[in-house]
């Protein structure tokens, strides 16, 4: 049991990129059904799962940590249209927050790179951006939005100067 206690321990090293003392805080995770194959390097949160550390929050109805030599590689937030997929972190040298909600959250972490799909939306700092799909490339600082494939969901942003 403390094997697999480690493990999923281990899987939560988001503090490459967050804040600088993120990383050295206790890991939070909530979640009605958790299951960890270790030979896939996969650990699945279902149901209303949240994971936290520091300032890093995830939220979604399913979240999925994939790991590679006890060092989490990509998360994915699966959430609903009714439910969307959350991300909540503050970032160094920013005046507040990096919120994103979507459908589905991809995180590619040592990328610094984060794909939003499904009603896509990203603050940054002041700043508001929405459509269909949504990237942001955190270690460029450069958001791509594109409208839905069915045109439904157009492209807006808000930016405060």
């Amino acid at each position: 049991m403390n094997k697999i206690f480690l493990i999923i321990l281990s899987a939560f090293t988001f503090g490459v990129y967050a804040m600088p003392g993120d990383a050295k805080k206790p890991i939070k995770v909530k979640a009605y059904t958790v299951v960890i194959d270790e030979r896939k390097g996969l650990s699945t949160y279902t149901g209303d799962a949240q994971v936290s550390q520091g300032s890093l929050t995830l939220s979604a109805d399913k979240i999925e940590l994939y790991s590679s030599q006890k060092e989490v590689i990509k998360v994915l937030a699966k959430g609903s249209k009714k439910k969307l997929a959350y991300y909540k972190q503050n970032q160094p040298n920013r005046p507040r927050f990096i919120e994103a909600s979507a459908v589905d959250i991809a995180y590619l972490i040592k990328k610094e790179f984060v794909h939003l799909k499904g009603k896509a939306r990203l603050i940054q700092g002041f700043d508001t951006f929405s459509g269909g799909t949504l990237d942001y490339d955190i270690a460029n600082d450069r958001v791509i939005v594109e409208k839905s494939k069915d045109g439904a969901e157009r492209v807006k942003f808000k930016i405060k100067l």
